[in-house]
């Protein structure tokens, strides 16, 4: 599809030098460059925190006996910090 776009000079000189250096036509760095960041700002590249999601999961058992002595230990708060 042909479109027009309305970009700055600096960025458009940047743009077709670093097509150039690439080897590639402008039109390409831009696809490129488009998809790119929808791909970021969609699914787990918009979320780093979720490349790592599950690799905890040998520490359940430790976890569960940390939550077990907080849980523990709330239960011996004094009431009359609660007044």
């Amino acid at each position: 599809m042909k479109t027009t776009l309305e970009i700055p000079d600096f960025v458009f000189r940047r743009a077709k030098s670093a097509a150039a250096d690439r080897g590639i036509p402008l039109r390409q760095l831009v696809t490129e460059a488009v998809q790119e960041k929808l791909n970021l700002t969609s699914g787990a590249a918009f979320r780093p925190w979720m490349k790592h999601f599950g690799r905890l999961h040998k520490l359940a058992k430790e976890n569960r006996t940390i939550e077990q002595r907080v849980e523990d230990r709330f239960e011996q708060v004094d009431p009359e910090v609660w007044e």
